[in-house]
């Protein structure tokens, strides 16, 4: 009998981007989640705005920065800050995977699929306002290239030149985690070769008023901003708004090789499913019993089993949710107490960073493992007693953990609409 890998192409990652709240680019990043740094910040614009929530995570990207990635041409009346972190962090793993752009013939081989969960809302907003003005003339040539909701896709593909299949998937917060399934799947069907996958999320009041006005956000930690994103505490008392993106380059294990690349992990497979708002599920609350069969289903499709897995990079926001995400994580993989793999939650440094959560917490985990170590959870030293009751404090990191020998990783993000998706990783070993 054939084992999965002789049965389907093996698909590994050879690139990784990333502009995060505490850390643009990889060195950054590595460094930030390593030490356990918080990106979160107090704004008092929001103040001014009466916010509850006056604290969030915002990358720190100067205007020289960008001139790195987009042209002057490109720049002029550009103010999508999603589609920027997009461009920074594809660009970013384009060029760590050691492949080029193209100055003439499509790379026909090679394709993206970034999404996103709201594009260019303030971009929007300066349309709307000279649109009402009866400004039309002022719009400018690229409002509706910053506007349509694939953007960040489009951009992408006009600095490198992809000649596959390009697009943008939009799932609320699962986003980043299923167009790196999306990828794959492309990749294992014989689609293409190799695709740039991620997502990337705007920052600032348009986008995050309407998750204050719901009051699923942290506001107690206004005065103690790094204090405020506090997944699987027991006194989270909503999440932290972030923004972002994260990129990865997937590509054939056999083209990888030919080429000589760096090869971080290998993506083993996942799943993606909803629950249908049924059965507790929502619009804003997942049904449980599809979490469960969405993490079975991804640890049946990647050839693994529930004893192998070693660490959970969990969706962890801080909310009231949080605890129940780790018993579903503890049903499904019929694991718990001191039998329970390591388990954290990148939110707690970087806050929820809503379309590009997915993707930056993949190229968190991915560095993890290629790098063996575990970076920490931080801010839940009071750790939530229904946690505690199934699993020991211990499976928790609270400062980085080396040298593990950390094998195969579980990412998971559960987005509103009831929609979920899990990717396991493992680390590559040349067979």
């Amino acid at each position: 009998m054939k084992s999965r890998n002789e049965m389907k192409k093996r698909v590994v990652v050879t690139g990784l981007g990333v502009v995060a709240p505490n850390g643009v680019g990889l060195l950054d990043f590595k460094d930030a989640i390593k030490a356990g740094k918080s990106g979160i910040e107090y704004y008092e614009e929001l103040k001014g705005l009466n916010f509850s929530c006056c604290i969030g995570g915002t990358p720190s990207v100067s205007n020289d920065m960008k001139l790195q990635y987009l042209t002057d041409l490109q720049l002029r009346n550009f103010s999508s800050s999603g589609i920027m972190y997009g461009c920074m962090a594809g660009i970013d793993s384009w060029r760590d995977a050691g492949l080029t752009f193209s100055t003439e013939e499509p790379q026909w081989d090679s394709g993206c699929i970034f999404g996103t969960g709201v594009s260019s809302v303030q971009k929007m907003a300066d349309a709307s306002n000279l649109i009402d003005q009866g400004k039309i003339r002022r719009l400018g040539s690229n409002t509706a290239s910053q506007t349509m909701a694939s953007g960040v896709s489009a951009y992408l593909n006009s600095i490198i030149g992809f000649g596959n299949q390009v697009t943008t998937n939009s799932s609320a917060c699962t986003t980043g985690a299923e167009s790196i399934l999306m990828g794959f799947d492309r990749i294992v069907a014989g689609h293409t070769e190799k695709v740039l996958v991620g997502s990337c999320s705007d920052d600032g009041k348009y986008i995050w008023g309407a998750f204050d006005a719901m009051k699923v956000m942290s506001y107690k930690h206004n005065d103690n901003p790094t204090q405020g994103s506090r997944p699987m505490s027991g006194s989270a008392s909503g999440f932290v708004p972030g923004s972002g993106a994260g990129a990865m380059v997937l590509e054939t294990l056999e083209s990888a090789l030919a080429r000589g690349a760096k090869i971080y992990a290998e993506v083993m497979g996942g799943h993606v499913n909803s629950g249908g708002q049924r059965g507790g599920g929502s619009m804003t609350a997942p049904n449980p019993l599809a979490i469960q069969k969405c993490i079975i289903e991804a640890i049946h499709s990647s050839g693994v089993s529930a004893s192998d897995i070693d660490v959970i990079n969990g969706h962890l926001t801080a909310t009231i949710k949080d605890p129940e995400e780790v018993k579903n994580w503890a049903i499904a993989l019929g694991r718990s107490g001191d039998n329970f793999p390591y388990i954290h939650s990148l939110k707690s440094m970087v806050g929820h960073c809503i379309g590009a959560a997915g993707s930056i917490e993949s190229v968190g985990a991915v560095l993890g493992l290629y790098e063996d170590f575990i970076f920490p959870s931080i801010n839940c030293e009071d750790l939530h007693p229904d946690i505690e009751h199934v699993i020991h404090r211990s499976r928790i990191p609270r400062t980085v953990i080396e040298h593990t020998n950390t094998k195969v990783v579980a990412k998971a993000s559960f987005g509103f609409g009831d929609v979920n998706c899990c990717v396991i990783y493992k680390k590559y070993e040349n067979e």
